[in-house]
């Protein structure tokens, strides 16, 4: 009996730390040995993480983390305030989360500051699409650009509820005016997923449109981000459409 008990306690102990594991099982080690490539998103999480909790080693807790956000972007698209509802995150391991995923959004930013929009629209949407999918209220957003076609900046015009944002023409132009825009994308978000443009959607667009023509600053497209979607009113021909 007290041999079994003796084998349990240290069975428990192995599952509670991966300092007891062969080094080639480590993700540390096998990511220098064999390539981050072969690593699983646990065990990338895991080297995130650092160390886990007295019930459990930090593969365990990334998975869990993995299966309860249900899957990476669900983790990465969490705010800190609701990952300190998790039991084994403190400060310093919600802090790291919060960087890897601000650091992607920047990452792609950069990226997407090289291509022009016209050339490749795509490259601004994957970008905004960490911005602004996983949302859960409707943000307007501004991408302004050069003459060459290239972004300049991007810049948050206005939040809503769930459904709804509203903003004023006017606000649009003096953004672009004081940034130097030789254009503009106008991109807003829809929560529910949903890519279709509603009628408001339409009339913002018309009315924007026309403010930026007073000031010579021309309305390139109108994006709208939905779950791993976007509706672009250029390609769609709208752009133009009288309402």
């Amino acid at each position: 009996m007290v041999a079994n008990i003796t084998e349990n306690k240290f069975s428990m102990a192995l599952t509670k730390t991966l300092k007891s594991w062969p080094s080639r099982e480590r993700p540390r080690e096998r990511l220098f040995s064999q390539g981050v490539q072969s690593l699983s998103d646990a065990e990338l999480i895991a080297i995130l993480l650092g160390s886990g909790t007295k019930s459990k080693n930090v593969i365990d807790l990334a998975r869990d983390l993995i299966g309860n956000f249900k899957g990476l972007r669900g983790l990465f698209s969490t705010s800190p305030g609701e990952l300190e509802t998790v039991r084994g995150l403190g400060p310093a391991k919600i802090a790291t989360l919060a960087a890897v995923s601000e650091l992607t959004k920047r990452l792609l930013r950069e990226e997407s500051r090289r291509k022009s929009f016209i050339d490749n629209p795509q490259s601004i949407v994957d970008y905004l699409y960490q911005s602004l999918r996983d949302q859960k209220k409707e943000y307007v957003a501004l991408i302004l650009l050069n003459k060459a076609g290239e972004v300049l900046n991007d810049v948050t015009v206005a939040s809503g509820s769930l459904d709804h944002v509203s903003i004023q023409p006017r606000d649009i132009v003096k953004v672009a005016l004081d940034q130097h825009a030789a254009s503009i994308v106008l991109v807003h978000n829809h929560p529910s997923g949903s890519i279709d443009p509603s009628h408001a959607d339409r009339m913002m667009t018309q009315k924007v449109r026309h403010a930026c023509q007073t000031v010579d600053i021309p309305l390139i497209d109108h994006l709208i981000i939905g779950d791993n979607r976007y509706f672009s009113f250029r390609e769609n021909q709208l752009l133009e459409a009288v309402i």
